[in-house]
């Protein structure tokens, strides 16, 4: 049985218009990766890591470590059926649309526009020309349950599957694929502190059920 949660999808600055999206998917689909390289070097008589004795020798096992960036994917599914029941007006003439282009504008480049505020690049409002414009990804919260990660979102796939008589879709399948951000912002260093109290309760709880 398939078990729903919100998800809350929103850009982390300053942007006309401003992106944010809510919607339900489900938690036991969430696909996460890390990939971890270990340089070990090619010293004589070792294959996959230099001798050690004991724990106080093991930092020198490996010549060094470098870690990719984390990334995930996750379905939704955006469904206009409940507000076209209920007579929205943005639903009965747009359906799904709404969301979709949101989710799009999320993973176009952005460019600085007047004020300072980030915009589309594509809409030319920066006041340069195109091979001088300053484009930059936009930095994205993902929220969900307990958790919240900053992301970049690096694909959007798209399958319509219901529409209205305008061809406006009203429910659309749709794959996001999101990077997280790793570096010293307060959202991911939130994240490595929840992470390093989990592995504790996990020793805790081993010890209390061995």
């Amino acid at each position: 049985m398939a078990v729903e949660t919100r998800g809350v999808l929103f850009e982390y600055g300053l942007s006309i218009p401003p992106l944010a999206l809510v919607f339900n998917f489900n938690p036991q689909e969430i696909s996460r990766s890390r990939t971890v390289t270990v340089k070990t070097g090619n010293a004589p008589g070792s294959r996959g890591g230099y001798d050690f004795l004991s724990p106080l020798e093991t930092s020198r096992v490996a010549q060094g470590v470098e870690m990719n960036a984390e990334s995930f994917s996750i379905d939704i599914l955006l469904d206009a059926t409940d507000a076209l029941n209920d007579g929205e007006a943005i639903a009965k003439t747009f359906g799904v649309q709404p969301q979709i282009d949101t989710l799009r504008s999320m993973a176009e480049p952005k460019s600085q526009g007047p004020g300072g505020v980030k915009v589309l690049s594509s809409l030319g409002l920066s006041g340069t020309r195109a091979f001088e414009k300053q484009e930059t990804a936009s930095v994205l919260v993902f929220a969900w349950g307990m958790q919240l990660l900053p992301v970049f979102l690096t694909g959007v796939t798209q399958k319509e599957s219901m529409h209205l008589p305008n061809l406006m879709p009203y429910r659309a399948q749709m794959g996001l694929t999101m990077q997280v951000i790793e570096s010293a912002n307060p959202f991911f260093l939130a994240d490595k502190v929840r992470q390093t109290v989990g592995a504790a309760l996990n020793l805790v709880s081993g010890f209390q059920t061995g």
